[in-house]
């Protein structure tokens, strides 16, 4: 029975590669001498957004004679459950794509042949960032206390902005011609 559960919950990785953890409980809440023992198969399954569960069992009383069916049921039900998951998951990844990049006011510039500055995010958190990441090449027209749009990422020293681009009055991008 353990080889068929991590036979089964090996498979789950195919349909989400971060699965954190998978409970399994096998149940058999009554012994029953003249109609045989009825199982209960319950799947937990932990993922980086959320917590997924099923069981299952057969009718008549929500109980499965057959351990090895009531396996076979409860991880069909977890796969059908974690592909819907994975889907909605990569659509809401999609849709962040699409969503504006964080806002920031420029608190500090260092000028220099190495120019960079700082901008303190809408969360209050101070956000590095150099010369080559302000869009257009338009590192020297930006001014201390301007408001930009930035997209963070990894740096060699830990999250930093990787694009900055001022924006104009009414939150419109401020559009500049490359000279």
């Amino acid at each position: 029975m353990e080889t068929a559960i991590r036979k089964r919950a090996e498979r789950l990785d195919h349909f989400h590669n971060s699965i954190i953890s998978c409970r399994v409980v096998v149940e058999e809440p009554h012994r029953r001498h003249q109609t045989g023992n009825h199982f209960r198969v319950r799947v937990d399954l932990k993922v980086p957004d959320g917590e997924l569960v099923t069981e299952r069992a057969s009718p008549p009383n929500g109980m499965q004679k057959d351990v090895y069916i009531a396996i076979r049921d409860a991880f069909a039900a977890m796969e059908r459950q974690l592909k819907s998951f994975a889907r909605r998951h990569r659509v809401r990844v999609h849709e962040k794509g699409r969503e504006a990049p964080a806002h920031g006011r420029v608190i500090r510039l260092i000028p220099g042949p190495e120019a960079y500055g700082f901008l303190r995010a809408e969360d209050g958190r101070e956000v590095y960032f150099h010369q080559n990441s302000v869009l257009r090449g338009g590192f020297d027209r930006l001014r201390v206390g301007e408001e930009v749009r930035f997209a963070e990422a990894m740096g060699d020293e830990g999250l930093q902005a990787s694009t900055v681009e001022p924006v104009g009055r009414g939150g419109r991008h401020v559009l500049t011609r490359a000279v």
